[in-house]
This record gives C-alpha cells, structure tokens and sequence, in this order.
C-alpha cells in the first residue's frame, strides 16, 4: 500500500518585492509533513526573504502561501504564529536583557494556561539542558550557541506544526553547529515539521529530506537531498567540490 505524503506548506508562484527590486521571482514548493526541507542558494538568493513571506512578515505582490490545506496571504505575523507556524529567524533575535526564563516565556505568549508554560519550559529544559544550567542569566550573555538554542526553545514553546529555521548555525564554532544540527533532527523526530534555510548546504542535506536551490530569487532545482549532493553543478557551486 503506498502512502501519500500530505503537504503542510505550498508555496505558489511567489512574488516578493523591496520596493522596486523584484527580490522572490516566482518561487514555489512544497513542505510535506513531517519532513526537513531545505532551502539552499549563495547571499543574496532569495532565501531569507521566502521565510520572511512565509511567515506573514514581508508582502506579497502575488502568488499563494497554503498553510495546512488553507491560504495564509491575509493573516498577521501573529495570527500565522497561532495557526502552529514558528519562525526562528537569522541573527537569533532573542530578548538579550531578559533571562533565559523570561525569554522562554516569551515565547509561550500565546498559551493561557501558566501551568502549561510551565510545562513547556521544563520540556525544553530537557532538550537543552545547558539553558536549564542558564535559566536566571541574561540573554545576550550567552554565547552564539546558547543564543541560538534559546531561539530555537524559545519557538517551541509555541508547539508548532511547522519551524522555519533562517541560518541557525551562523557565526557558531563547528562543536556548537554540530549540536544545532543534532537538535534540528531531534525536533524533527518529534513531529515538528522544519523549512530550513542554511549557509551551509552539506550539512543542511545532511539531515534534509529533500531541497531546493534558489538563485536569483527563483527555484533553479529541485529534489532529494541525495539527489542534490550528488549533482556535479550543485557540488561545484554550493558543497565546495572543485
């Protein structure tokens, strides 16, 4: 008997502009759940900017964002965010002159119950243990790592249906970028379904089931992410193959 795979994100025919640069050029794909899915593409592809759309955080100057079975064009940030969409953007944005605890908190603005964000807390407490260790300590002194940690904690306190992850292993040592990367698929086995964007395209195949490659602001391929380690052109211009 063969399963279908159900998409929880479609993305069609997308349009994003900066004012008069035409900045996301047609792009579309598809998310299904329960799988990694990975955006690749060099500075300045498009790749940011597609999360930010998504997200409910730039305008649409045409196409479709269908988030499980229903468009999301017209919602708000914060409307797309109770939907189960979570967003853990590039550069971690975390509160840096609240603690960990606060931050955590935070995140879990859209839960009613303070025994339920209690609950939450302590669940990410288990998955991160250092933030645990860091609890009572300021945001912006942790480091990159913990930084990113508490970013990404700080979006699973919403318990979302999909994670969008901009970049997470951006300016970590290679230790902390190997933890980042254990925790995405860890997520991942969860239930929580990622549309990672990442730098560092042999470690995002690595743990992706499928990709696509933007450049220029449009989707040039597409496919496994055996498929896409394996392609000669995508080797030379995005792995570092010679």
């Amino acid at each position: 008997m063969i399963t279908l795979q159900q998409p929880i994100l479609e993305v069609k025919d997308l349009d994003v502009y900066y004012g008069a640069i035409h900045a996301i050029r047609g792009v579309s794909f598809v998310v299904n759940q329960g799988e990694i899915v990975t955006l690749i593409g060099s500075n300045g592809a498009g790749k940011t900017t597609t999360l930010g759309a998504i997200s409910r955080l730039l305008p649409l100057r045409a196409g479709t964002i269908t988030f499980d079975g229903q468009s999301i064009n017209a919602l708000s940030p914060h409307d797309a965010v109770k939907r189960g969409l979570a967003h853990v953007p590039e550069r971690r944005r975390i509160f840096s002159d609240l603690t960990v605890m606060e931050n955590l908190e935070m995140g879990g603005y859209i839960v009613l119950s303070k025994a339920e964000i209690a609950t939450r807390i302590e669940a990410n407490f288990e998955l991160f243990p250092r933030l645990a260790e860091r609890r009572n300590q300021y945001g912006g002194t942790l480091s990159g790592g913990e930084q990113q940690m508490l970013a990404v904690a700080r979006a699973l306190m919403q318990e979302p249906r999909i994670m969008l992850l901009d970049e997470p292993s951006m300016g970590l040592s290679p230790l902390f970028v190997e933890r980042i990367f254990e925790i995405i698929e860890a997520i991942n086995k969860r239930g929580t379904t990622i549309l990672l964007v990442e730098q560092n395209a042999h470690m995002a195949l690595a743990i992706a089931h499928r990709g696509y490659v933007l450049k220029n602001g449009s989707v040039i391929d597409h496919g496994s992410a055996a498929k896409l380690q394996a392609d000669e052109s995508i080797q030379a211009a995005y792995l570092g193959a010679a």
